[in-house]
């Protein structure tokens, strides 16, 4: 996942608006690929376009010397008119519908989960096709759709209401050996010891 972003700071609906990391999130995507150079070495680099994960995925090139391709497929979830407003701001103007979305209903000027999860479906097996040959594959994506993508991996029900969360810059290392799959970790973040104790959380009153 991408480092710490603007929209954490200004406490957005992020989704597709298009915010940068925070220099705070660059330092945390500069120990992630330290860890990653010498532990899981990639052959390739697959992310998504948005700006927080597309620095994220330079800062790990720039570390490896290993180039990006970068895919759209990979995006986090469209939502719509909601992105970029603030968390009360959307609540008033954007109330959700009594018992919350159906599965196939969007998000105006969205998507729908269920066209969320057949885009995560769709961009995992393109990277399986297209990385032929490779043995470490890197994709540099966000919350919601690592979320997906795990589904996706794991052969999860589409309509799976299993989540995954995944902290800034969190490392999952799935392992598939033809039709064998492994999750060998899940949101490891212990590379972020060092730069969190140097960013002390400020308490509020």
């Amino acid at each position: 996942r991408h480092g710490e972003s603007e929209g954490d700071i200004l406490q957005v609906h992020e989704g597709r608006a298009d915010l940068l990391l925070t220099d705070h999130g660059r330092r945390q995507a500069k120990e992630m690929a330290k860890v990653v150079r010498e532990k899981y070495m990639p052959e390739i680099i697959w992310a998504s376009t948005l700006k927080r994960a597309r620095e994220t995925a330079e800062i790990l090139s720039r570390e490896t010397g290993i180039s990006v391709i970068e895919d759209d497929g990979l995006r986090e979830f469209n939502n719509g008119v909601l992105a970029g407003l603030p968390y009360a701001e959307a609540k008033l103007r954007y109330p959700e519908p009594e018992g919350g979305r159906k599965p196939h209903e969007p998000i105006e000027e969205g998507e729908s989960e269920l066209e969320f999860r057949f885009r995560a479906q769709t961009i995992f097996s393109k990277i399986l096709a297209e990385s032929t040959g490779r043995k470490r594959i890197a994709i540099v994506s966000h919350g919601g759709m690592i979320s997906n993508l795990l589904r996706a991996f794991l052969n999860l029900p589409v309509l799976s209401d299993t989540y995954f969360p995944t902290g800034d810059t969190g490392i999952h290392l799935l392992k598939l050996n033809g039709s064998q799959k492994a999750v060998m970790f899940m949101n490891d973040c212990g590379h972020l010891e060092k730069v969190d104790s140097e960013h002390p959380v400020i308490q509020g009153s």
